[in-house]
């Protein structure tokens, strides 16, 4: 799965939040100074040929929705934040955070128990 930029992966989460949608209601969801139509449209086609995204007409106008689920997605880039920066050791990256952070032991366990809760 390739990597996308800023830019691409504002108009994914968008899309992942309204499951389908024209460029003009990508815009409407998009934080001021909203970007002009070309753009978003432009970004939107990049998406398509990199197999983020589809398109079914509608109209005159196209409407887009995802191809690559949001947790697909989340997994490969966490996946490669891990590798490229945690030589691949998810336990270095908790730690990483944890200080970071400045987690304490009692949050740590309340978050061990959230994960272990999502696995049943």
């Amino acid at each position: 799965m390739k990597q996308l930029t800023k830019a691409e992966e504002e108009i994914m989460h968008v899309l992942w939040q309204l499951s389908v949608a024209t460029v003009n209601q990508i815009i409407d969801e998009l934080p001021e100074p909203k970007p002009k139509y070309n753009t978003v449209s432009t970004i939107v086609r990049i998406l398509e040929g990199k197999g983020f995204v589809d398109h079914e007409q509608e109209g005159k106008g196209y409407k887009y929705f995802p191809l690559v689920k949001k947790s697909d997605y989340s997994n490969q880039s966490l996946t490669k934040l891990v590798d490229n920066y945690f030589q691949g050791s998810f336990k270095s990256m908790v730690s990483f955070f944890m200080k970071k952070n400045d987690i304490s032991l009692r949050e740590m366990e309340e978050i061990l128990k959230h994960v272990e809760d999502e696995e049943k």
